[in-house]
């Protein structure tokens, strides 16, 4: 049994004699007739590894002899021409171990026949809302069709709940492929320190970033990148990358490649001229001790939120004692003014999606525990904006560390440890080897 079908085995399990209608991505058009990367959705993905549009998965636990169908595109010389080849339908059985598969044309017609002797239908109505009129037409034909004798849907619930909690829980295959991203991402991290000198420009680095770990292999990036240089550095989602690298500044560089879908995340911050400033220093040796603080919380059976709150401790101590909070610890952080320089959460699940699937409160709304093949990134950081009243020596520094932990049996694991982050060795590659910029 192959990984998807071991998937869908599971989530068969948990239907509950329900039956789940899961549509693939579309294509989406960005200009005219030009369209944007396609991009497969990821609960769709998790259950069939099948990366073409216009497709549609049936879960269907109560059907005598077709509990997994795949409906998809047929063969089409003409268009295959034109935008390149289609699996087909009848190669899709063994290739992607479904039950069976039919043409998407027919979906009208043989969808309601798949939904009866079902007690509930799951779909995502907000995900998928171009999918809810065929969705909602289906029930009702399957009604009329149990009329006189079987059942059909008469509600539609969400599968989300099911199809999230598994993929919270990363397989061997997923940390695998983590991994292998993570370890691209921290290379491309360590050319792009080597790269960075004073008068280069934020897209040069992006550039070497995105270059690094495609030709490792990487399919893309995982999210746009953020490169920012001096006072950018202090907006949060800064995505111009457009600016002149200049000496004496830091360089604030969130960037990460995507492998087989699977998103690695990553922040690192070093100095552009290859030496931090005193006050640059000890803004970065804070945000250090708040991650290793939190690194430390990453264990299983600990609180969800733990690792949060104790970077946050850390970082108010750090600011306290450079003086730019005043009073206790515990006053700044009951009285959350700490967040005049971190203002963001300390980190978020990772695997198909950057921000990904999965809670992290239970049904009494309590932080849950973490549990082996869980990932989570750790990325506390400090951003001193100009506008703040504070010490005019720190104002325009940000730094943010972030990494991307796997929650093991008795621990956790780095998977991006690669990407070099304590001051020495950052000093020691910054600068290390000239860009060429193409003018």
């Amino acid at each position: 049994m192959n990984i998807y079908a071991e998937r869908r085995a599971r989530a068969l399990a948990a239907l509950r004699g329900g039956v789940a209608v899961i549509p693939s991505a579309r294509e989406i058009i960005r200009s005219n007739d030009s369209e944007y990367p396609f991009r497969q959705n990821s609960d769709f993905y998790y259950l069939t590894g099948f990366d073409e549009p216009d497709a549609l998965l049936v879960l269907a636990p109560e059907h005598p002899d077709a509990t997994s169908v795949l409906f998809l595109r047929e063969r089409d010389r003409a268009m295959e021409i034109w935008n390149g080849k289609r699996l087909g339908v009848e190669p899709a059985t063994q290739a992607l171990g479904v039950d069976r598969a039919l043409p998407i044309d027919t979906l009208d017609d043989r969808l309601p026949g798949l939904l009866v002797g079902a007690e509930r239908l799951f779909f995502d109505l907000e995900a998928h809302p171009t999918f809810e009129p065929q969705v909602r037409a289906a029930m009702r034909a399957a009604k009329s069709k149990t009329r006189r004798a079987g059942r059909a849907p008469r509600a539609i619930a969400d599968p989300t709940d099911i199809l999230h909690a598994m993929r919270q829980i990363k397989d061997a295959h997923e940390i695998a492929t983590m991994r292998r991203a993570g370890a691209l991402t921290a290379d491309a991290h360590a050319l792009a320190m080597r790269a960075t000198r004073p008068g280069a420009y934020e897209y040069e680095i992006a550039a070497r970033i995105e270059y690094a770990t495609k030709r490792a292999g990487a399919q893309h990036m995982a999210y746009q990148s953020i490169v920012a240089g001096g006072d950018n550095a202090t907006i949060l989602h800064y995505r111009e990358n457009r600016d002149r690298l200049a000496d004496g500044t830091l360089l604030l560089v969130d960037a990460a490649c995507e492998i087989d879908y699977y998103a690695a995340d990553v922040t690192r911050t070093w100095p552009v001229g290859g030496r931090f400033s005193p006050e640059q220093r000890a803004i970065y040796e804070i945000v250090l001790r708040a991650q290793e603080a939190a690194i430390a919380e990453v264990q299983p059976g600990r609180p969800q939120r733990a690792f949060h709150e104790a970077a946050v401790r850390t970082i108010t101590e750090g600011l306290i004692e450079l003086g730019l909070l005043r009073g206790s610890v515990d006053e700044n952080i009951e009285q959350e003014r700490y967040r005049d320089y971190y203002m963001h959460g300390t980190g978020h699940w990772l695997g198909l999606d950057v921000h990904d699937v999965g809670r992290t409160r239970d049904a009494e709304d309590q932080p849950i525990a973490l549990a082996a093949g869980m990932v989570t990134t750790v990325e506390p950081g400090i951003y001193v904006h100009r506008d703040l009243n504070c010490d005019e020596r720190f104002k325009g520094i940000g730094v943010r560390i972030e990494d991307d932990l796997l929650v093991t049996n008795d621990g956790h694991e780095n998977l991006t440890a690669a990407a070099p982050k304590r001051i020495a060795e950052i000093e020691a590659i910054v600068g290390s080897e000239a860009l060429t910029a193409v003018r």
